[in-house]
């Protein structure tokens, strides 16, 4: 069978993993991950401390290299172009030593009048209107935590990467940030993020992935995960328990 060849935008999912591993050094992240995730889903991946949750948004990012299996994007393996289509925001914002508005002008290449009232208007949907002379380093957590979203959104992805977006977020900058989710999830972009904030996973996913030791335990649709796990390990964590 011929690969599958990109042919342009909103081109990448179903997303589908297949006996995948990464192994760093001697130690194996990721073991023979199989799951799927849907078109216009929002899915959260969860599981303890270690289970790999991170590595598992940053492989789908083509940050890890694959030991064994497949990654394929709607039967494509993973390019620069499809990488083009994903954005990716971190739990510590990785921001530029310069001001608002030109860490967005750096990642949109965007620098006219036309495109600098683009660039005011991404900055007003993450409530950083009027700030954009104001150098990154001096913002809030928060206000950070929200740049990293608006440089996210100024290249309009596909696939939004979310890595605990909102962990120790003020109560502002997390209702703003799960707000963008699902505006940004309502005009067709698939959305996969991390968190250990259950409520947070139940007002936001529509899908649940649950990670521990490296394996996906159970994936199903967000209501029955948290209603009726399959797994003693999925029961435990709902419950609050620790994992060993």
């Amino acid at each position: 069978m011929s690969k599958k060849t990109f042919v342009g935008p909103h081109d990448l999912t179903p997303i589908q993993f297949k006996d995948l591993s990464v192994i760093l050094g001697q130690k194996i992240i990721l073991d023979k991950i199989n799951c799927k995730i849907k078109s216009n889903s929002i899915t959260a991946v969860l599981g303890p401390n270690g289970a790999g949750k991170s590595i598992f948004l940053q492989t789908i990012n083509g940050l890890f290299s694959i030991q064994s299996g497949r990654l394929n994007f709607n039967l494509m393996e993973i390019n620069q172009e499809i990488r083009k289509q994903q954005a990716m925001v971190f739990q510590n914002p990785v921001l530029l030593r310069r001001t608002v508005i030109a860490n967005l002008q750096f990642i949109s290449n965007l620098r006219n009048k036309e495109s600098n009232r683009l660039l005011k208007k991404i900055l007003s949907k993450v409530g950083l209107e009027g700030y954009e002379k104001k150098p990154a380093r001096l913002l809030s957590g928060g206000e950070k935590q929200r740049l990293s979203m608006a440089r996210a959104l100024i290249i309009n992805p596909n696939l939004l990467l979310l890595d605990e977006p909102t962990a120790n977020l003020d109560p502002y900058s997390l209702k703003l940030i799960e707000d963008l989710v699902l505006e940004e999830n309502s005009i067709g972009k698939t959305i996969i993020f991390t968190t250990h904030d259950m409520s947070q996973a139940k007002r936001l996913a529509t899908d649940v992935i649950f990670l521990n030791k490296g394996k996906v335990l159970e994936q199903t649709i967000s209501k029955t995960f948290f209603k009726s796990p399959k797994t003693l390990e999925a029961q435990k964590y709902i419950n609050g328990e620790i994992l060993i």
